[in-house]
């Protein structure tokens, strides 16, 4: 078997634990690909992060939720399983503490585990021409700069107009992201396996402007109709700067993202202990 493992570049005193992680690997006969950063402060042999999947059967990241997003962009379309080992606080997608990693690897190895597929976002941008091409595991933000005035964007689903909102930006994220940017934009909290979109507007200013939920085969488009210092990101991760007359068109992509779960994972006990639901 064949594991990459890419770590959280600045986590203090982890070279030491991603040492042992791969030491206990290899005396299991696995071959082990470490990113080259990790491996440069374990002293080890590295490989660069982009070159690491087409040459593993299961990547494992170290790190939080934000590693994870940028490893899942990386290779959600090889369909490569990933396994997250949070290495902080408590994440949403990480799917182990690293206190649990070596008997949970032991699972690994046997096989003992199963898949859970996410569906993620393809985001095209055009001018007069196709500009770009993203993809997004949480969700694409469309938002306004730090002194930039209110923005107007025309959301059309489907090919059929559905309204201009006025507002500082747009979300548009998948069930997974429902608990990032949208959640503190007034945003649902979606179930993670559910197969639908959110949008979601940033301040907007007409009062009746709310979330929408809709069906994750529809095809969003976002035209840019006025203001100035807009970006688009996605991940929170990755952007570029859009300006008026642009189109972004928002679909599913055609690959999910595949995590690891070694055990009943209870979503609803991370939202209670990540939301503080039910303290005083």
């Amino acid at each position: 078997m064949r594991i990459g493992i890419i770590v959280k570049r600045g986590v203090p005193d982890a070279s030491d634990f991603v040492r042992g992680v791969v030491e206990f690997l290899r005396a299991k006969g696995v071959r082990v690909l470490l990113e080259t950063d990790a491996a440069r402060s374990c002293r080890m042999r590295g490989y660069k992060r982009e070159d690491i999947p087409d040459r593993s059967d299961l990547i494992i990241v170290f790190g939080g939720d934000g590693t994870l997003l940028s490893v899942a962009r990386l290779v959600a379309h090889r369909g490569i399983p990933i396994l997250g080992v949070n290495l902080g606080g408590l994440g949403f997608i990480t799917e182990l503490h690293k206190d649990e990693i070596y008997e949970n690897i032991e699972k690994v190895l046997a096989g003992e585990y199963s898949l859970e597929e996410r569906i993620t976002l393809s985001a095209e941008v055009y001018g007069r021409r196709r500009r770009a091409k993203h993809t997004a595991l949480n969700d694409v933000v469309i938002s306004k700069g730090a002194l930039a005035r209110m923005i107007e964007l025309d959301i059309n689903i489907n090919e059929q107009y559905v309204t201009t909102f006025r507002a500082d930006g747009l979300i548009i994220s998948t069930p997974t992201g429902s608990t990032a940017h949208s959640l503190s934009a007034g945003g649902p909290i979606m179930y993670p396996t559910l197969e639908s979109f959110l949008i979601t507007p940033i301040c907007p200013h007409t009062l009746t402007s709310r979330p929408i939920v809709i069906p994750d085969e529809f095809n969003i488009d976002v035209v840019i109709k006025n203001g100035d210092d807009i970006f688009l990101t996605l991940d929170g991760q990755v952007g570029l700067p859009l300006k008026v007359g642009d189109r972004v068109r928002v679909k599913k992509a055609d690959y999910r993202a595949r995590f690891v779960l070694l055990h009943d994972r209870d979503y609803f006990r991370i939202l209670r202990t990540k939301l503080k639901w039910g303290e005083r």
